[in-house]
């Protein structure tokens, strides 16, 4: 299922599907940080989510470590995506992307709790 996602979402910014299952990674990565609850719901939905994750901790060159040093956040989050190599468009994409095969899993309830508990979030998406 996440291999479907990587792909739609690498189609759809023009990116590898490699710099894809990262950035859903570090996204979902950072949904499970800021909001663990809303999220864990909707992880266990989503088979291979938390592997994902784990496999897209570290690296990020300068930028991600700037992302890190800032505290976390919705701009640490951004910081860590264009240390890996996304520009806007292709994290707001990505975000997109993500958040539409979100709602096709876990429903727009699930979805919206994760929205609601993350401050700033809902502009990205």
């Amino acid at each position: 299922m996440l291999n479907d996602l990587i792909a739609r979402v690498a189609a759809a910014a023009g990116i590898d599907e490699a710099l894809a299952g990262k950035a859903i990674g570090m996204i979902l990565g950072f949904m499970q940080k800021e909001a663990p609850g809303p999220a864990g719901e909707m992880l266990q939905q989503m088979p291979g989510a938390t592997e994902l994750i784990a496999a897209s901790q570290g690296g990020g060159g300068m930028m991600g470590m700037m992302g890190g040093m800032m505290g976390g956040g919705i701009m640490g989050l951004g910081a860590q995506l264009m240390g890996a190599g996304l520009d806007m468009g292709q994290m707001q994409t990505v975000g997109r992307e993500l958040f539409a095969h979100g709602r096709e899993t876990v429903g727009e309830e699930a979805m919206g709790k994760v929205v609601a508990a993350i401050p700033g979030l809902s502009q990205f998406i």
